[in-house]
């Protein structure tokens, strides 16, 4: 299992963030990931607000501060960036790391920072589709990018989005959803394999972590609310669909949680200890 380590809010600053890093992979869990933004216009600020620090060089400093855990992007906003910097990028982490990277990637949706950035939002589609291309085609042909073994988990929840993973991902990373949804999203990404002749793409789905005493029964209970026994379930029922890998994201909207980590680290403690006790690796 993985976990989303906030990257941004007001209480977080590099001692922090070291922390997190040490604390996530003390507990066992096998994956470290981190969100995207660059200008941090109102409508980022709103939900992430400042500070917010880059993912990649926030990365490249973390692999210095860990030994064995990979390091992520949930989700590298792709457009943002031009994509032999990306592959660069990509394939120095990678390399610095000792092949821990994970390039989770999606396609952005704050039409402030678009503008802000000079990139059509409109366009962001096919700009990640052809990027997309061009990252691999980097990587596959340049030895100097030496970046093929970097697995492309592919974001995004809309049709588009399940198109894009089948077509140019090695995995599907839809985030945060309820378990009636995503059976049917799984069936159709099956559906749209068969169609283009593709092999299904795999499923890492980041989902909520908020570890409630009482069981949440409402019909919109997001995967990984409620009890801790809800919360398993919910792992049970992600791997019977194939899912090579879970990530955890205790950030539940409150910029003022990013001041008192100690919740998140409990609820992710608990997970993990659960999960080794009925022998599954967290």
């Amino acid at each position: 299992m993985g976990v989303n380590v906030p990257n941004f809010g007001p209480g977080t600053a590099p001692g922090l963030l070291r922390r997190w890093a040490q604390t996530v992979e003390g507990l066992g869990f096998d994956l470290l990931m981190i969100s995207d933004h660059i200008a941090v216009t109102p409508d980022v600020a709103e939900q992430y607000p400042p500070p917010f620090y880059e993912p990649f060089t926030t990365l490249a400093w973390l692999a210095g501060l860990t030994d064995r855990i990979k390091l992520g992007t949930t989700v590298l906003i792709v457009p943002y960036r031009h994509p032999l910097l990306i592959a660069r990028m990509a394939a120095n982490l990678n390399d610095l790391s000792g092949g821990r990277l994970v390039l989770g990637v999606g396609v952005g949706w704050a039409v402030q920072e678009f503008d802000a950035l000079g990139v059509p939002f409109q366009q962001r589609g096919k700009l990640t589709d052809d990027y997309l291309r061009a990252v691999r085609a980097a990587w596959e042909n340049d030895e100097d990018y030496r970046g093929g073994r970097i697995p492309i988990w592919v974001g995004g929840n809309s049709e588009a989005g399940l198109r894009r993973a089948v077509r140019l991902g090695d995995a599907w990373h839809p985030l945060r959803f309820t378990m009636p949804w995503l059976r049917g999203a799984a069936d159709r990404l099956a559906e749209l394999a068969n169609d283009q002749q593709r092999p299904v793409p795999g499923l890492v789905p980041r989902i909520a972590l908020r570890l409630t005493e009482s069981p949440v029964t409402t019909p919109g209970r997001l995967a990984g609310e409620g009890t801790i026994g809800q919360i398993l379930d919910d792992l049970t029922q992600l791997h019977l669909l194939g899912a090579d890998t879970v990530v955890l994201d205790p950030f539940n909207g409150d910029p003022d949680e990013t001041h008192h980590p100690e919740a998140a680290w409990h609820a992710l403690a608990t997970v993990s200890a659960r999960a080794r006790h009925l022998g599954e690796q967290p």
